[in-house]
């Protein structure tokens, strides 16, 4: 699933390609999106931005109307230019915004509205995020108290809780414990506030950089492409910095994967 960095980064992209341009061409396979792009069409529109929200891109044109998408597993968005060859097939496209010289397209996009401001401010999913991790005035108090929320589950399922503080993914998930040398399992009842600030500053920084960064992520910072990250998808190889072997399990609803080192992030669960 793309994480938080992820959107930034395509939302940025998307913002610096179609910003101030008029809109020439919409289509969705969605009927209900078409349906609304009918009562309220899109050509003619001008892209005022494209911005992030968490794991939620959000495309902004004139005459107070938007498009919500979310990418879940396997949505992403593709750029263009006007009458390139698309790297992915037709049969993948999804909805499609495109100006005089570029052509976005989401690709395998599981979620696509459109949506008024008042829609938006009445979103039930999009008034449910917690702050978002990667906005510079988020409130880290307010994301210690929502931990503090759900004390007897894991740290780990907590940081996943979009609801809690938005934009962390699988991936950055277990990086950001290793990083933090906590335990994925501990409750956070048997954390203290010190443990989770610090995990909150840590996942901040992590985002940024990887949001930031032409290459990605790279939370090891090492200069060998084959080295990007601490623990993920490492089952059964050394740890990078003490040799244990990486351990991992499937937890949650989804069963999703959870890497550790047990000797780095020794805790008890």
């Amino acid at each position: 699933m793309p994480e938080g960095d992820t959107i930034f980064r395509a939302a940025r992209a998307l913002h610096r390609a179609l910003a101030g341009k008029v809109v020439t061409r919409f289509e969705s396979v969605y009927p209900a999106l078409t349906r609304v792009a009918e009562d309220h069409p899109i050509v003619g529109r001008t892209v005022e931005s494209v911005a992030a929200r968490g794991k939620h891109l959000l495309m902004m044109f004139s005459g107070d109307l938007l498009l919500h998408t979310h990418m879940r597993m396997n949505g992403s968005w593709h750029l263009y230019p006007a009458g390139a060859r698309w790297q992915r097939s037709a049969r993948d496209m999804r909805v499609l915004v495109a100006t005089a010289d570029a052509v976005a397209v989401g690709f395998n996009v599981p979620i696509a509205e459109l949506l008024t401001p008042g829609q938006l401010a009445r979103h039930e999913e999009l008034r449910a995020l917690g702050p978002d991790l990667l906005d510079p005035s988020c409130d880290s108090g307010d994301v210690l108290r929502r931990m503090r929320a759900h004390e007897r589950e894991a740290v780990g399922d907590v940081l996943l809780n979009q609801r809690v503080a938005a934009g962390i993914g699988n991936v950055l998930k277990s990086e950001t414990l290793f990083l933090a040398r906590l335990h994925p399992f501990t409750p956070i009842d048997r954390l203290a506030d010190a443990d989770l600030e610090r995990l909150i500053d840590i996942a901040r920084e992590q985002l940024a950089k990887s949001a930031m960064s032409p290459r990605g992520r790279n939370t090891t910072r090492s200069m060998n492409p084959d080295a990007k990250l601490w623990v993920y998808g490492r089952e059964g190889k050394p740890c990078r910095r003490c040799g244990a072997t990486i351990r991992a399990k499937k937890t949650g609803l989804d069963a999703r994967l959870t890497y550790w080192c047990p000797d780095c992030q020794r805790g008890s669960w």
